[in-house]
């Protein structure tokens, strides 16, 4: 059985789609002659914590950790998820950050580089050049972010003769909050030139969407896969008591950047049109909800046909899903997030609800939609469309008929995707 090394920071107890990428990985590798060891930070500082989560862990996995040094008091900030908070407006708009605001995403971008937990590669190379020695153990595959991850799979790849795969479930230099960072032409310059060096060292660059992974091909001769996220419960329609009232459910973050103000007015106006729509409709928002978001709603006349619920665990965010009558995904309009596929989607496929999607042009939904026939597109400023199109689900609904014939779905459960994972493994 071949032997793997996953350098990754989170696992449980983290919260959030990026711990549950390679926890359903080690899940289910050994079905596939792959044994997986995973290597953590002893003490990590998580932004979500889903102790639920423990209970998926192999018991015969071995898990090694090891002590990290982060800037404790600043770790939030340095996070992927609060950088992007602070990006998207809720800490600090564009325009109307205060002065400890602008230095700290001066300090994070230009002293943290690539972020904040690059401190732990050092003892990590000497530690693990040992270990996997000493273990027999020679691929490996660093996952982020934090991209700091990466460094160590660089060092040990210069140090020794090891397999060297490098997963980004999010772009490095590309991602959106990026330019958001304060960074110095020097700066700049050395974050793209460690990408460069991780994409052309690596034997082997996996990626979670189409768009990362062309972005990736015009960097490096390089090999890159994509390998997406996906989903772990069986889909099923059979038990599920679906909401009594016309339900649209959004599970996960909406910060300030992901305001489809179009969607809140068409709902406003169907409700003021159409009373039977109005005693029906219910808008259920599980996740951090920006004050902004929330004054839109509120100003489109949701205030009273909206529930708000916090973090919930992950097995009750799938419950949530499933008996929803229909599901929102919703996602920044820019460029620059094209080639997001927020987690939650798959699970989505799983819920076998109808999935109403509003993101940007050429978002890479839009492949996965076609492909399964799970749901329907729009941009944010096609109002009309939109508007007729809830008009058409609600029809359904009244007549006992709102359901999804999705297809090929099968081809995002995590254990299909651990089979390419492994096919990949055992071609190096």
């Amino acid at each position: 059985m071949k032997k793997v090394l996953i350098i990754t920071y989170y696992w449980p107890p983290a919260g959030g789609p990026g711990v549950q990428r390679w926890l359903k990985f080690v899940k289910y590798l050994a079905e596939f002659d792959i044994e997986p060891v995973v290597y953590i930070p002893a003490n990590p500082t998580y932004p979500l914590t889903d102790k639920s989560l423990a209970s998926e862990v192999p018991e015969n996995v071995q898990v090694v950790q090891k002590d990290i040094l982060e800037p404790y008091s600043l770790a939030k900030l340095f996070s992927k998820k609060d950088t992007e908070t602070i990006s998207s407006g809720i800490i600090a708009k564009e325009g109307k950050q205060n002065f400890l605001q602008k230095m700290m995403l001066y300090i994070r971008g230009n002293f943290f580089i690539p972020d904040a937990r690059k401190f732990w590669i050092k003892p990590s190379v000497k530690f693990l050049k040992k270990f996997l020695k000493e273990q027999q153990i020679n691929t490996i595959i660093t996952t982020g972010p934090p991209h700091s991850l990466h460094l160590i799979g660089l060092q040990l790849k210069k140090d020794i003769e090891i397999s060297w795969f490098a997963d980004f479930r999010d772009p490095w230099t590309q991602i959106g909050y990026h330019d958001k960072l304060k960074l110095s032409k020097a700066s700049e310059k050395k974050h793209l030139a460690l990408e460069k060096e991780v994409l052309n060292a690596a034997d082997q660059i996996i990626t979670t969407s189409f768009t990362t992974k062309q972005e990736f091909q015009n960097k490096t001769a390089k090999p890159v896969t994509v390998i997406t996220n996906g989903f772990d419960e069986k889909p099923t329609k059979n038990g599920i008591q679906l909401d009594k009232k016309f339900s649209f459910s959004h599970i996960g973050s909406l910060l300030s950047g992901r305001n489809p103000e179009n969607l809140w007015k068409c709902l406003g106006e169907l409700i003021s049109e159409n009373k039977s729509f109005a005693d029906d409709f219910m808008l259920n928002l599980v996740g951090a909800v920006s004050e902004e978001v929330l004054d839109s709603i509120k100003a489109a006349g949701l205030k009273d046909h909206l529930t708000l619920q916090k973090y919930v665990p992950h097995f009750e965010a799938i419950k949530l899903q499933r008996k929803s009558q229909v599901l929102l995904l919703i996602e920044i309009d820019s460029r620059e997030t094209q080639g997001i596929i927020p987690g939650k989607v798959f699970e989505y496929l799983s819920a076998k609800r109808p999935i109403l999607a509003l993101g940007p042009e050429k978002w890479d939904i839009c492949q996965i939609l076609d492909e399964t026939l799970a749901g329907t597109f729009f941009l944010y400023s096609e109002k009309e469309e939109l508007k007729q199109h809830i008009l058409n689900l609600y029809s359904q609904f009244k007549k006992g008929r709102l359901e999804v014939n999705s297809r090929n779905i099968e081809n995002y459960h995590r254990k299909t995707l651990t089979g390419n994972l492994a096919n990949l493994l055992k071609q190096n």
